[in-house]
């Protein structure tokens, strides 16, 4: 949205919100007269595009510009027949003869040459339900560095009042790329790691300036204090967006096909914690004027100033778009379940509350695959049914035939995740020292480092005191005497009310892998697959899944 356009919006929204729903709720042509004013009607879509010379700008199939219509009013979101806010026809002129000889424009709608004319009957609140089209944008034979030109559009209809949109196109503009990373070798978390950071102007004119973007995910930050530098920490909500980010300017120039490196040391300091955290840096132009307002809202250095230096002759093949990192790769984290023991007569209802506990030291940050769950299951002791099971749980088959439950626990998780799983369950029969199997699915795991407290035991009616029953984590079977005791001494659930910190988990629901095994998918990750499952690791070469979903919702702490 252009700033024009956030400027309108604001002065709408203090209006107030009465005298935009009065508007919404009027669904005809003329509700924009009630008040003797035309309806204001915002063109929106990108205001800028930069075409370079070295890359096919974007997917060729693509748009760079998205045409949208933003209408006051609150916008729909609910099931059935949006609601129009104007009825009526209007038209709208898109103008790209400002482009002749700079480049070449796909217009949408009815298009003559490089102006095209899109019509419409009613709109509706915001912009989702009022797209127009897109404008995809390509270079020429007669494309040269430094060429710009824009495209104009605007609107008519009666009763309506339209902001225009100039969308401004340059060609080899300033085009920055990032010295590309390597994963440091046995860096332990804890442990300081200083990349190799640099920059190199590919455009065809040179950069007035450039801003550097340091980024890094909870386990990550950044102890350095530079006077052209501003931080950001995001250390409270989701743990999927948790994060540190330090923004510098360097107001000198950047010439065109040169490189650039840091003059001195950037450190990025790992916590204990951290497990496959994200790292990365970028460079950009610096906008005009963009250096006096950069740090605004954000916590500024006050050390010396971080400055460039050009560097030698420079390969561009060592320089990228998107420079990254997962680290450190070398921490681990202890995953542990425990089990629950009851006594009861036939036809009583007895609760087994189960834990689940991250005894870190890291923390599964799942953060490739936006915070995909994983998952344990649940087999009821013999003579016993489950009547009631916590949310998080789902009826399933184990082992092919066994009826059972399989539970989901969402990720991220805390390096002190403390969770309880309660389930209730009815004596049928009293079978003594019956025993029903907890466990995460059998895997080579080489991130936990106890894979012995993977297996936990509901025991009913054990012989001897209660509570003498090997509840705890164990090696995959029960003992051979019923009544020996386990590897474990609870059912992790700190206070027993759920995690001692309410954003131990956070992320997605249960998922839909019909085997109930684990699916930890990203860098941390194991996948399972066809019920096998599949060690997906790498130092840099691993088997992540990019779905940068914008779940992060923090989990319930009791499930």
């Amino acid at each position: 949205m252009t700033q024009q356009a956030r400027r309108l919006r604001a002065r709408l929204a203090a209006l107030g919100a009465v005298g935009a729903t009065a508007l919404a709720a009027a669904g005809v042509q003329g509700a924009a007269h009630a008040a003797d004013a035309p309806l204001p009607v915002v063109i929106t879509g990108e205001d800028r595009v930069d075409l370079s010379l070295h890359s096919d700008n974007g997917d060729p199939t693509e748009p760079q510009v998205d045409l949208r219509l933003d209408v006051p009013g609150e916008e729909f979101e609910g099931d059935g027949e949006v609601p129009a806010v104007y009825r009526g026809e209007y038209t709208i002129r898109i103008d790209a003869r400002g482009l002749k000889g700079v480049a070449k424009a796909d217009l949408p709608c009815d298009a003559d040459g490089l102006v095209a004319v899109c019509s419409g009957y009613d709109l509706y609140a915001g912009t989702t339900y009022n797209r127009l089209g897109g404008i995809r944008l390509d270079l020429t034979d007669d494309s040269e560095a430094g060429d710009t030109g824009s495209i104009v559009v605007t609107g008519e209809g009666e009763g309506l009042e339209f902001t225009p949109l100039t969308v401004d196109v340059r060609v080899g503009g300033p085009e920055l790329l990032n010295r590309a990373l390597t994963l440091p070798k046995d860096l332990k978390a804890g442990e300081t790691f200083e990349p190799p950071l640099g920059v190199m102007n590919v455009g065809g004119v040179p950069s007035e300036g450039a801003v550097l973007r340091l980024y890094g995910s909870r386990g990550l930050s950044f102890p350095d204090d530079f006077g052209n530098c501003s931080s950001t920490v995001v250390d409270t909500g989701p743990l999927l967006r948790q994060h540190t980010e330090v923004l510098c300017a360097f107001p000198d120039t950047l010439e065109a096909g040169a490189a650039y490196t840091l003059a001195g040391p950037v450190r990025v300091k790992t916590a204990d914690f951290a497990l496959h955290d994200i790292f990365s840096s970028s460079f950009r132009p610096l906008e005009p004027g963009e250096e006096k307002t950069l740090h605004e809202g954000r916590r500024q250095g006050s050390g010396p100033d971080l400055t460039l230096e050009r560097a030698g002759d420079a390969d561009p093949a060592q320089y990228t778009r998107y420079a990254e990192l997962d680290l450190p790769t070398t921490n681990t984290y202890d995953l542990e379940l425990t089990g629950a023991s009851a006594s009861g007569a036939a036809g009583d209802t007895v609760t087994a509350e189960i834990g689940f506990a991250n005894n870190g030291p890291a923390w599964i940050s799942a953060l490739r695959s936006g915070g995909e769950p994983f998952s344990f299951t649940v087999v009821a002791p013999e003579g016993s049914t489950v009547t009631s099971a916590p949310e998080k749980c789902r009826t399933i088959t184990v082992d092919g035939s066994v009826p059972g439950y399989r539970c989901s626990v969402a990720t991220p998780l805390l390096e002190d995740a403390r969770l309880t799983f309660p389930f209730e369950l009815r004596v049928d029969e009293v079978v003594e020292g019956a025993r029903g199997r907890v466990a995460m699915p059998e895997w080579d795991n080489p991130f936990d480092s106890d894979p012995s407290n993977d297996v936990a035991w509901i025991v009913l009616n054990a012989p001897g005191e209660p509570g003498d029953d090997g509840t705890g984590g164990s090696d995959g079977g029960p003992s051979d005497d019923p009544s020996a005791p386990g590897a474990g001494d609870g059912d992790g659930s700190g206070d027993g009310t759920g995690t001692d910190d309410a954003d131990s988990a956070s992320g997605g629901g249960a998922g839909d892998d019909a085997d109930g095994g684990l699916a930890l998918t990203g860098a941390q990750g194991v996948g399972l697959l066809g019920g096998a499952a599949v060690l997906a690791l790498g130092l840099g070469a691993a088997v992540v899944v990019y779905q940068r979903r914008r779940a992060g919702r923090d989990g319930e702490a009791t499930v």
